[in-house]
Order: C-alpha cells, then structure tokens, then sequence
C-alpha cells in the first residue's frame, strides 16, 4: 500500500509569514519545524497549521506545493479556501 501525502501551509505566529511544505506526518513535521530543524523556518517560529491539502501520492504532492507556491503570494491563494478568522495579520 502508497503513502498518502499532505501539502501544508504553515503560517509563522512570530511575523505571520507563510510556509508551504509536504509530507506523510503533518504533526512531526509540524514539531520539526517548531524545533527549528528547518533551516528556512527556523528564523520564524512558532507555526501553526493554516492549511492541509490531502494527495494519493508523493509526485502529485510535488505538483501540488509547485501550484501553491507559483500564486502570487500564499495569503491570495488561501483567501479562498480558508476562513479569515483562521488567518493572522496583526
């Protein structure tokens, strides 16, 4: 049996900068991140997760977080998808 896949984004509670990612465990990733084992995210933390996007396999993951990441910024891709009240600006 195939893994199945996760596309994430991970929103920084620090500066509210956005992190898009994929992976077969959201939480041990997620406290990865927040561990600082992340060079790009480890300036950032804390994260929280803003948005999951389930995939049947690792090559359709890819494309996935290629999609998300070539929008012209995250906060646009997740205004149609995510509730404002979940989404930090302040």
């Amino acid at each position: 049996m195939s893994k199945s896949f996760v596309v994430y984004i991970l929103q920084s509670d620090l500066d509210k900068t956005f992190y898009v990612g994929y992976t077969t465990d959201i939480q041990q990733r997620l406290k990865e991140h927040n561990q600082g084992k992340s060079r790009y995210t480890k300036g950032h933390r804390p994260y929280k997760v803003v948005y999951l996007e389930n995939c049947p396999n690792l090559a359709t993951a890819k494309h996935r977080e290629i999609e998300i990441k070539q929008y012209k910024n995250t906060e646009s891709f997740l205004k149609s998808r995510v509730p404002p009240t979940l989404l930090s600006r302040d």
